[in-house]
């Protein structure tokens, strides 16, 4: 949904495969830098040695600590190469990182295998290089390590040393080992899917969120072109003036023919110029700053409806006022988000609408509400539970809609968050018998010109 034609739509699929949201978004492509990886690698390397340390000085368990020094001095010592060999801004690419977590993932196991396996409760540790690569990987990367982590996980349920202890006891059984290596694949699991979904979500709305912040860059430079034009227009006035007096003296005092052709040329053009000025002057709605213009309720309910009021002939779209008795029609702010807003409102029920679309402001003494009612079938109960995030539409494709416009459910979130920027309070509902209704309300005193 936008209020721009469908060539010119931010939530609009341009081509075939632009429907495809993630194809621009950052879960897409890998974004593990080097820093973190070395950052994360130290702490690991320092929880193992501080394991180790607790396990020989602590507990006094004999354990192969000299292997297990070599495992983890290994760990350390590639973790020096990767920090050096690379700057620590570079993002890794998907391979690369692959490898290098898969690395992790096997030094921890075979630490793990010299110290128990699956009956050393540290097995957890094996969560770590899984959910680096669940927050910084795409999906198939992320199943790589994640499978390796499971696959160690079990094996080191059947293969490794007896777990240290002071006194001899029997070694656990396979049941309980198996046991265990299940509990910690389905640990790898659960936090790679928690917090894989978390990624994504944030990836989505991050995505949805710098559309609106375009949206409105967009309307602001469109407000600033408006003000220059102003400004211009006001400036260029004077400076005219004195070119036109110059010339008409040329023109008067010429001795020759062609002087005198050349001071009616600059008259010409400088009327020319004085015309457009006029032009621009006379249209103030487009050529004054959105901080400084106001215009009355009436006057932006029309401006809301203008560029739709003729999209179908089967759909009518009216506008109406209405406020408390004897009360004026406040003038507002010509805020672009409320424009936006409520034009990609309109634009949507168009295409749902039966026959009537209506765009009614009111006012009393303590609040401004608008609203975009319609007498098509309503919002859908799975999409009105979720309306005003991002990605949500019922659209129908280009051959099925009025205005032609293809949205991919931005539309909404869009409005939204440039609403509740101006301080409204948004609400979706259906209406009896039915119908959709969008409306916003504002407190007079965050919108009104007095």
């Amino acid at each position: 949904m936008s209020a721009y034609p469908p060539d010119a739509g931010l939530d609009t699929a341009r081509t075939s495969g632009a429907q495809d949201v993630w194809d621009t978004a950052a879960i897409r492509r890998g974004h593990l830098r080097v820093r973190t990886l070395v950052t994360l690698r130290w702490m690991v390397i320092g929880g193992e040695i501080a394991l180790l340390a607790a396990m020989a000085f602590g507990l006094r368990y004999p354990a192969p600590y000299f292997l297990c020094a070599i495992v983890v001095a290994a760990g350390a010592f590639v973790n020096v190469l990767t920090g050096v060999a690379s700057p620590p801004q570079r993002v890794m690419g998907d391979r690369e990182a692959v490898a290098q977590l898969s690395l992790d993932v096997l030094q921890m196991s075979f630490l793990l295998g010299l110290i128990g396996g699956t009956a050393n409760p540290f097995i957890l540790i094996l969560l770590a290089p899984v959910t680096l690569a669940a927050a910084t990987l795409p999906l198939r990367p992320l199943l790589v390590v994640g499978g390796l982590a499971a696959g160690l996980s079990m094996l080191l349920a059947v293969v490794s040393l007896p777990y240290p202890s002071v006194h001899p006891e029997p070694r656990l059984t396979l049941e309980f080992r198996l046991a265990a290596g299940i509990a910690n694949v389905a640990g790898i699991a659960l936090v790679a899917g928690y917090v894989r979904q978390s990624v994504v979500e944030a990836a989505r709305m991050a995505l949805a969120l710098d559309v609106t912040q375009t949206v409105l860059a967009r309307e602001q430079k469109l407000s600033a072109l408006g003000a220059l034009a102003a400004a211009a227009a006001h400036e260029l006035g004077t400076p005219l003036a004195t070119i036109a007096i110059v010339a008409k003296e040329m023109a008067r005092e010429a001795t020759q023919q062609q002087v005198k052709e050349d001071a009616e040329l600059l008259i010409a053009q400088a009327d020319r110029c004085r015309e457009i000025l006029k032009r621009l002057a006379a249209t103030p709605d487009k050529a004054t700053d959105e901080v400084h213009e106001r215009l009355s309720l009436r006057q932006l309910v029309q401006e809301v409806i203008e560029p739709h009021a003729n999209a179908s002939k089967d759909v009518r779209v009216e506008a109406i006022v209405t406020g408390a008795k004897d009360m004026k029609t406040p003038d507002i702010r010509r805020l672009p988000e409320i424009t936006h807003a409520f034009t990609t409102f309109v634009e949507n029920a168009v295409d749902f609408a039966k026959s009537e679309i209506l765009v009614s402001a009111r006012f009393d003494a303590d609040s401004i509400s608008i609203e975009v009612r319609d007498d098509g079938p309503g919002f859908a109960p799975e999409i009105l539970a979720k309306l005003g995030e991002p990605y949500v539409t019922s659209r129908p494709g280009a051959e099925g809609s009025r205005t032609g416009h293809i949205g991919m459910g931005l539309g909404f979130f869009i409005s939204k968050t440039l609403l509740e920027r101006t301080g409204a309070e948004v609400t979706f509902h259906n209406a009896k018998p039915r119908g959709a209704v969008v409306a916003a309300r504002w407190p007079r005193s965050l919108v009104e010109v007095v």
